[in-house]
C-alpha cells in the first residue's frame, strides 16, 4: 500500500474539512458535509486500515523488516506498533479524524452562544495544531450560562 498516498488523502479530506469550518457560512449542508464529508470519511477509513493493518492484510512488516510482534498495551509496545509506516498514517489518521470532530463541536457549540467566527478562529486553529490544547481552551474560555433559543 502506497502509506505516503494515503496519508496526502487523509491530509486533504481534514483540511477541506478545517477550511470549510473557518470560512463557509455555517449552514446545516455544510456542517452536515463536514461532519459526514470529513469526520465520517476519516473514521471510515480509519476503519478500512484498522482492519487491514491488524488483519495483516496490509503492511505486515514493520520499517527495519521482520514481523510486527503482537500488540502489547505498554509505552514499548506502542513504540514497536509504530515502527509500521502503516501505524503512523493510522494513527495520524486517528487524529486528524478527532480533531477535526472537536473543531466542529466547538464551531456548533460558539454558534449556538452567539461567538463571532473572528473570536473562534483561535480555538479552531489551536484545534487543528494541538487537539486537546484548543477544546481545553474552547471548555475553559466559553460562555457560560443558557444557549440562547432559537427563533422559529
Amino acid at each position: 500500500m502506497d502509506w505516503d498516498l494515503v496519508f496526502a488523502a487523509t491530509n486533504a479530506v481534514a483540511l477541506a474539512g478545517w477550511v470549510a469550518l473557518a470560512v463557509l457560512p455555517r449552514r446545516e449542508a455544510v456542517l452536515g458535509a463536514v461532519l459526514w464529508g470529513g469526520v465520517g470519511l476519516l473514521c471510515a477509513a480509519y476503519a478500512a486500515m484498522f482492519v487491514g493493518l491488524t488483519g495483516g492484510l496490509v503492511d505486515p512488516a514493520r520499517a527495519g523488516g521482520g514481523a510486527a510482534p503482537p500488540f502489547q498495551y505498554s509505552v514499548d509496545g506502542l513504540r514497536a506498533m509504530f515502527a509500521s509506516r502503516g501505524a503512523i498514517v493510522i494513527g495520524w489518521t486517528h487524529f486528524l479524524a478527532f480533531d477535526l470532530f472537536a473543531g466542529l463541536w466547538i464551531a456548533r457549540d460558539a454558534d449556538r452562544r452567539g461567538v463571532r467566527r473572528v473570536v473562534q478562529l483561535p480555538f479552531l486553529f489551536a484545534t487543528i495544531m494541538a487537539g486537546p490544547i484548543g477544546l481545553l481552551a474552547w471548555l475553559g474560555l466559553r460562555p457560560r450560562g443558557p444557549i440562547p433559543a432559537v427563533p422559529g
